[in-house]
Parts: C-alpha cells; structure tokens; sequence
C-alpha cells in the first residue's frame, strides 16, 4: 500500500520534474558551459572581479538594490500595518493604488520616471516654474531608483500586511502595561513578529532589483549596471560567453540570498515560536 501511494506521488510530481528539468536546469547548465567556451575561458566568471568596468557595474548594482531594499522595507512596513490596523474610507482604493504597480511592466514603469523626471517631466516644469532650473534626474541612478521603489512596493506590502495580520494586540498591551513606551513596543514587540515577513520580502525585492531590466533599459542613459551590461556584451559586442559569465554570476548572488533569507526566516519563525 505504501508503495502504490509513492509511485502516485511520484506520478503527480513527475510533471513539475520534466518542466524544471527542460525549462531551468537544461538552460542554466548550458549557460555555465558556454560562459567558459569564450576567448576568456573559465577566467570569464572572475572578469566581474577583475575588470574595472564589469565590478563597478556589479558594485553599482548591489548598491542600488541593498538601498532601494532598505527604502522598501521602511515605507512599505509603515505602510503595510497602518493599513492592516486601521479602516477608513477609501482604504480598499488607497491600497489598489498602492498595489498597481504590478500590473505594469519595467518599460512602463521606466517611461513613467522619465514622465516625472525627464526633461519634460513633471518635476522639472514644477522647479522651473518656481525659478530653481528644470530638475532632470529620471536618467540617473537616482531616477533608476525611484522606478525600483515604484515596483517593489506592491511586492513588499502586502506580505506585510499579511503577516501585520496575524500580530496579537495582546503582547503589545502587555508592554504597554509593563511600562514600554511607543518606540519600546514597535522594537520589541513588533519588529520581532515581523521580522520573517520583512527577510523574505526584503530578500524578494533584493533578487527583483538585481535582476531587474525593462526600467533600467528605459533610463539607462548614464547608469551602468549588470543587466545592462549584459545586454550590451550579448547584442551590441556578440560577446556570448562573456554574456552568459556575468548571467550566472548575477544569478548566483541573487539565488545565495534567496536561500540565505529562506534560512534566516525559518530561524527567526521557529525562535518566535
């Protein structure tokens, strides 16, 4: 009986088994083969390191997604457990908007920047109206983060306000009884119930922005980073190996700290539980 029961599991899964083997796995081992088959070699994979221009782009990257993760988590984390703890009238509306951002791909998103922030955009008429210059920063790394921040919101707020659900308003009472001001309850009440909600949708916007590409192709006029790179070496200099080198580095941070958050979260859940 226990047998019948495997091979039926086995039977159910064998579907997901093929899909990820013809889809992923075939794929990625084909992209660690040809990354060393170039000029380079194997030597390839430590180009990142060792040439100036690919580190600075990887350095450029890294930076850009830990800054728009951190942004992320504060506003969407005060964001994400006002709205689970407070109803008002046009609660439901404020949150659509909030959340809309993800019916939008990256180019739309990037075009929306340079709406606000190009040399046309919104902000420059409004400074140069008031006599201060026409504010131009869609194009820069500064632009490329707002659009980051655009798109990360959704994905972190409603975890957020997923896990703000399930907090007991009678731990916090209980600090409040015990003495503990505000600040106190948030850092050791709050803070520590959400603690798994915050690793694993930090680590989610971390991966989206390193590896994020239609916003960065759209206002990537003076910004340097790793898929933008990537796509230069593949389509402009048909450098192939190369190309699929730096992918599977810029695979392989993001896929460390996906799995690095996975542990992390389920320490930080079994210790809270």
């Amino acid at each position: 009986m226990r047998g019948r029961e495997n091979r039926f599991l086995l039977l159910m899964v064998a579907p997901a088994i093929v899909v990820g083997a013809a889809f992923f796995l075939l794929p990625l081992a084909r992209l660690a083969v040809v990354g060393a088959t170039g000029k380079l070699g194997i030597a390839a994979y430590t180009a990142v390191v060792t040439n100036p221009q690919y580190f600075q782009a990887l350095a450029s990257t890294i930076v850009l997604s830990v800054t728009v993760t951190v942004a992320t988590l504060v506003i969407a984390g005060i964001a994400g457990v006002f709205l689970e703890r407070n109803h008002f009238l046009g609660r439901e509306a404020l949150i659509s908007m909030l959340t809309l951002p993800l019916a939008f791909p990256g180019v739309v998103v990037g075009f929306m920047v340079i709406m606000l922030a190009g040399r046309t955009g919104l902000i420059g008429e409004i400074t140069s109206t008031f006599g201060a210059g026409r504010l131009v920063f869609a194009y820069s790394i500064a632009g490329l983060f707002t659009g980051y921040i655009y798109f990360s919101i959704p994905r972190v707020i409603l975890t957020i306000m997923a896990a703000a659900e399930k907090l007991d308003p009678a731990l916090e009472e209980a600090a409040r009884s015990l003495g503990a001001n505000p600040w106190r309850v948030i850092v050791d009440v709050i803070l520590p119930a959400l603690k798994p909600a915050l690793i694993a949708s930090g680590a989610i916007c971390f991966a989206t922005s390193m590896g994020a590409f239609g916003t960065a192709f759209t206002l990537a006029t003076d910004i340097k980073v790793l898929p933008i790179v990537i796509y230069t070496e593949f389509t402009l200099l048909a450098n192939i190996a190369l190309a699929a080198a730096l992918s599977m580095v810029l695979g392989i941070i993001t896929w460390a700290t996906l799995a690095l958050s996975r542990v992390a979260a389920g320490a930080t859940a079994a210790a809270a539980g």
